[in-house]
């Protein structure tokens, strides 16, 4: 099984588990604070090209699947280019899904100007700290349209 399919079954699974409309009880006070630094942290890094920073971002499950920085950053370079490369992004809801997963929305804007929703899943580590489980990307649809 190749690592990018891996990924995309992983994704899959993920996106079925994610809760319709306002189910879930938001993120609040230092908890969503540092979710969003941990995001922020991991877009500067891919905005500065400095795939060590980014991949420490990353949760374990995600770095057995992705090894080493370089193949994180390739697998987000190819998959998840709005998210490597924007031109601006702001911070959405955030929510404990149906399964109790902490999950923060961020609205991107591409360097093209379409328009992304990356739905972050974050995992609390033992040492408190956070990182970042997964990220379902999808286009948000034109309002004129």
């Amino acid at each position: 099984m190749t690592k990018m399919f891996l990924a995309a079954v992983i994704s899959l699974f993920m996106s079925l588990f994610m809760p319709l409309g306002a189910l879930a009880q938001p993120l609040e006070g230092n908890d969503r604070s540092a979710v969003e630094a941990v995001i922020e942290g991991q877009l500067r890094a891919f905005k500065q090209d400095n795939a060590a920073e980014a991949y420490g971002f990353a949760a374990p499950t995600i770095q057995q699947i992705f090894p080493s920085p370089e193949t994180f950053i390739g697998m987000v370079k190819r998959g998840y280019q709005p998210v490597y490369r924007n031109k601006s992004y702001q911070f959405s809801d955030s929510y404990l899904d149906q399964l109790g997963r902490p999950t923060q929305r961020v609205i991107i804007t591409a360097d093209d100007g379409k328009r992304y929703e990356a739905t972050y899943t974050m995992e609390l580590q033992p040492d408190g700290t956070w990182k970042i489980a997964g990220c379902i990307l999808k286009v948000v649809p034109d309002a004129g349209a």
